[in-house]
């Protein structure tokens, strides 16, 4: 038993080593792996940029590609690319690449014949270990001496990127211009012209020396000129845009059947006028050949302006698109679209707004990814403090889907009474009869009770008539079915529900009930033909002699004496018929010739001056005169 105990001791501590031994073995593999697949992966330098020699060959070649193209080809936009791709444009913008490349093919081309073999290629750049490579000035060339004696401080230099990848340097990319400018009096040893090549550089070749020699704040002379001279351009375009996108404007509109507003349709065509100006600018600055310097503060400010404008442009059109709906809406019976256009009219805003927002941030190289994912992880918070916001915004949603009332809508939500003015994603506004502007959140309407007074179909009206006590019982039947006969008449009045009767004795009157119900699409409507009925109510008295009461107190005085006053006559047996004959006959004398008797009259607008100028002036005795 001891010797079987050692025996399995001595086996345990030799599989625990085995076993430490391998887990090392596999821990240094797991640490070794991520460096080896580095290595593995990590991509090497394209052939076409692996050496001084393969840089300079696929340099000249796309330049030659460019000469050979067609102006304005792909061919030859994919080449310059290429030729650009050559250049380290860390130190200068990506715009002035083109020509910088065109210059310094200028500056090779007076140094004469590149002799590739002359430049190291990959493998004595392995060899050598070298990290930057000077291809002038070289003292010991005959070739560069003229241009050393030119531009002694001019230089031509290769670097190598951490991906091991040869570019002309940036120091060299930055000073090509100056070097260009010293050397282009000489005169090309080998190859093409490069002024055939560029139109800066053609129109420069056609200036004078003295518009070409000065300048201001590193800009030529002739360069200013031509830059005052794009920019009036950009003006003329500017009128003539505005004044054709008017004309067109006024013309599509008119054939929809509405009239725009003058000043709507000027402010809508304003950012379009700048949009086309602004457009006329790059192009201008590629002309002129604008330095490095002036394309660095220039283009991204051209950028942003045209994106501004492109966003006021978007704002304008959906003003002027939403006014010429809102007039179709305010035609139609519905009041649903009076309340879709503005809301629709805020989405489109704010979606123009948030697009122009991204691409202004990526035209001046700012980041969406990290935003976006800033605004991920405070999304939380943002969500808490938004709370309120999304609760009325989904509050608008519930009220566009439900539909409990409509602009124009007389309503009464909690102690807020008014006319619906306006709904908006986050709050409704109600004009009170105060004309004050109250503002409701949109969440509490979900909550709300909402009283929809503009929802009803017929407005009643309930009114008592007090009579006076001496009006014969005829006349008060008279009286009462010429109110039922008005109301049969009347264009906008219920015509199968209504109540007229004599229906109490007062102190002071006796009493008739007028109940009446108006189809009125709005109050002021209901007030019109209130007071219509209510009039011709007086006309009917008038001519039936009623007597209107009014609180009295009448004192008869008389002396008994035994006797009785005389009865009443006994009605015959058509009286109700005579009296109900005669309330007709005054109430179709009365309206017979109102003017709603040959149509129904449409509904109330209140007009600014309803009579006009006055025939007789009153004359002004203020004044001195």
């Amino acid at each position: 038993m001891p010797g079987m105990a050692a025996t399995f001791t001595t086996s345990t501590l030799v599989r625990a080593r085995i076993l430490a031994w391998a887990l090392a073995l596999c821990a240094a593999a797991l640490l070794t792996a991520p460096a080896a697949v580095a290595d593995i992966d990590a991509p090497g330098p394209p052939a076409s940029l692996n050496s001084p020699r393969a840089t300079m060959f696929s340099f000249l070649e796309a330049m030659h590609r460019v000469h050979t193209a067609p102006a304005y080809a792909f061919e030859r936009r994919q080449a310059m690319e290429d030729a650009v791709g050559c250049l380290d444009l860390n130190a200068v913008t990506r715009a002035a690449g083109a020509d910088t490349a065109v210059q310094l093919l200028g500056v090779l081309n007076r140094i004469g014949e590149v002799r590739m073999w002359s430049l190291p290629d990959r493998a004595e750049v392995l060899e050598r270990g070298l990290e930057t490579y000077v291809y002038f000035p070289n003292p010991e060339d005959p070739a560069h001496r003229a241009l050393i004696e030119a531009a002694p401080d001019g230089r031509i230099v290769f670097s190598v990127d951490e991906r091991g990848a040869w570019r002309f340097s940036a120091d060299t990319v930055a000073g090509v211009s100056a070097l260009y400018r010293a050397v282009e009096h000489l005169p090309v040893v080998f190859g093409v012209d490069e002024r055939a090549l560029s139109v800066s550089l053609r129109i420069r070749s056609l200036m004078p020396p003295s518009l070409r020699e000065g300048e201001v704040i590193g800009v030529e002379y002739w360069q200013w000129i031509g830059l005052l001279l794009v920019i009036l351009i950009a003006a003329t375009v500017d009128t003539a845009v505005r004044f054709f996108l008017a004309a067109f404007a006024t013309r599509w509109i008119a054939r929809k059947g509405e009239k725009p507003e003058a000043d709507t349709l000027k402010r809508t065509v304003r950012p379009f006028g700048l949009f086309a100006a602004a457009l006329l600018l790059p192009p201008g600055l590629w002309v002129l050949g604008m330095p490095d310097v002036a394309l660095f503060v220039l283009t991204p400010a051209i950028h942003f302006f045209l994106m501004l404008a492109g966003v006021w442009a978007g704002f304008r059109v959906t003003d002027l698109v939403s006014e010429v709906f809102a007039k179709r809406a305010a035609r139609t019976r519905t009041k649903f679209d009076d309340l879709l256009v503005p809301m629709i009219r805020r989405a489109v805003k704010i979606f123009i707004l948030v697009f122009g927002l991204i691409y202004i941030a990526q035209s001046m190289d700012i980041e969406i990814l990290p935003l976006l994912t800033g605004l991920g992880i405070g999304g939380l918070a943002f969500a808490f403090a938004a709370k309120d916001t999304i609760e009325n915004f989904f509050g608008s949603v519930a009220v566009l889907v439900d539909r409990p009332f409509e602009v124009g809508d007389w309503v009464r939500i909690g102690e807020v009474e008014g006319i619906v003015s306006d709904l908006g994603f986050r709050s409704t506004r109600i004009r009170t009869f105060y004309n004050s502007l109250v503002t409701m959140p949109n969440a509490t309407l979900v909550r709300a009770t909402v009283d929809n007074y503009g929802r009803r179909r017929y407005r009643r009206t309930w009114q008592t008539l007090g009579i006076a006590y001496n009006t014969a019982p005829e006349r008060i039947e008279s009286f009462c079915e010429g109110i039922r006969e008005l109301i049969r008449l009347h264009p906008y009045t219920r015509k199968d529900f209504y109540a007229v009767n004599f229906t109490a004795f007062k102190d002071d009157s006796l009493e008739i009930l007028v109940c009446v119900f108006h189809e009125c699409p709005d109050w002021q409507t209901e007030l019109r033909e209130r007071q219509r009925l209510f009039v011709d109510i007086v006309r009917l008295a008038n001519r039936l002699g009623v007597e209107f009461a009014f609180p009295t107190q009448t004192l008869y005085l008389r002396r008994d004496d035994g006797e009785l006053p005389p009865a009443a006559p006994t009605p015959g047996p058509d009286a109700d018929t005579r009296a109900i004959r005669d309330g007709r006959r005054e109430a179709q004398r009365i309206t017979r010739d109102a003017s709603w008797r040959g149509a129904r009259p449409p509904p109330e607008q209140i007009p600014v001056d309803p009579l006009g100028e006055p025939e007789d002036p009153i004359e002004d005795k203020t004044s001195g005169g």
